[in-house]
C-alpha cells in the first residue's frame, strides 16, 4: 500500500532523503520548522506515532518515525494545526516506506549490469530448502541481497524476504528484473541494519566474503549485524577457513553453528553454516 493511501493524501513526499536518513533526528528538526496548515498523523496498533505530515503550498511534507522518535516540538507543531489521527499497523507502514524509498531508489539510480549465473539459483535453491524446507510466508532477513538472487529463491520457496544491501545499483538492479521488490527491500549499511528493523525468525547471507585480513573487521560487524536481526542463520561462504571465523562470530552472538559443505557450487556457497540460539538439530 502507498503511504499517501495511508494518510490519505494524492500525494507525499518524505522529508527524509533516503532510506538510511530514517535514524536521523536532523529530519525532525526540519519537518517540526515547516509551517504546514494542515497536519496528519499516524499511530500504530499500540497508539505510538508513527508518521506525521503537513500539508503546505507544495503538497504533503511527512515523516517516518520508525526508527527514531518525534520530538516535542514536532508534536507541538502538530496540535497547533489541529491536526487528524489516523492508526495502521507498524508493520503495513513499514512496508509503505520500503516501497516509497525503493521506487525513487529504481527511478533515481541507473541498475548495474546483469550479474545473476542462472546455475546458482537452482544451488541457492538446494541450500536453504535443504536446511530449512518450504515456508509458509515467515519473513526472511536478506542480508547484503545484491540484486536478489537469494530474495528471489526465498519467495519461491514460501517465505517473504526483507532484503538489504548498501549498493543502490544493484538494488536497482533487482527491482528492475522483479527479483527484489520494493515493499520488501531497503537500502541500507548492514552493520546498522538493528536500527532499521526488529528481529526475524531468519535470515541468510549468502556468499558472504571474500573475508581476509584487510576485510575482516567489516564482515564481523555485518555477520554480527545479520545476528542481531534474525534467531536462525544460514551464511554460505566460499572457503572452509572462513567457516571458522562465522563459527567464532556466532559463539560471540549466542550461536552454535553448523558447518556443512555444499558440493553443488565449488566456489560461492560451497560452505553452508547454520547458526542457532539453542544449537543444531
Amino acid at each position: 500500500m502507498k503511504a499517501a493511501a495511508i494518510l490519505e493524501v494524492d500525494s507525499l513526499a518524505f522529508i527524509e532523503p533516503s532510506f538510511a536518513a530514517l535514524t536521523d533526528p536532523l529530519y525532525t528538526d526540519l519537518l517540526a520548522t515547516d509551517n504546514g496548515e494542515e497536519g496528519r498523523m499516524l499511530v500504530d496498533e499500540h497508539e505510538e506515532p508513527i508518521a506525521v505530515a503537513f500539508h503546505e503550498k507544495s503538497g504533503w511534507i511527512g515523516g517516518s518515525f520508525l526508527c527514531r522518535h518525534p520530538s516535542v516540538a514536532l508534536i507541538d507543531a502538530f496540535e497547533q494545526v489541529n491536526g487528524e489521527i489516523y492508526q495502521e499497523d507498524r508493520a503495513v507502514w513499514a512496508s509503505a516506506v520500503r516501497e516509497y524509498f525503493s521506487l525513487q531508489l529504481a527511478n533515481d539510480v541507473p541498475p548495474a549490469m546483469e550479474d545473476l549465473n542462472p546455475v546458482r539459483k537452482g544451488i541457492l535453491t538446494d541450500v536453504i530448502a535443504g536446511v530449512w524446507g518450504k515456508g509458509s510466508g515467515e519473513t526472511c532477513i536478506d542480508c547484503g541481497c545484491g540484486s536478489g538472487v537469494g530474495s528471489l529463491v526465498l519467495r519461491e520457496l514460501g517465505y517473504t524476504p526483507l532484503s538489504y544491501d548498501n549498493d543502490p545499483a544493484l538494488l536497482s538492479l533487482g527491482l528492475a528484473k522483479g527479483r527484489l521488490l520494493p515493499e520488501e527491500t531497503m537500502c541500507l549499511d548492514a552493520t546498522q541494519v538493528a536500527a532499521y528493523t526488529g528481529p526475524v525468525l531468519r535470515g541468510i547471507g549468502i556468499m558472504m566474503g571474500e573475508i581476509n585480513t584487510f576485510s575482516a573487521d567489516m564482515w564481523h560487524q555485518i555477520a554480527s549485524g545479520l545476528f542481531s536481526v534474525s534467531k536462525e542463520t544460514l551464511i554460505t561462504v566460499g572457503t572452509e577457513p572462513e567457516t571458522h571465523l562465522i563459527r567464532e562470530w556466532g559463539a560471540e552472538a549466542g550461536r552454535a553453528v553448523e558447518v556443512r559443505e555444499s558440493p553443488g557450487d565449488a566456489f560461492y556457497d560451497h560452505w553452508v553454516c547454520v547458526a542457532r540460539a539453542d544449537g543444531p538439530g
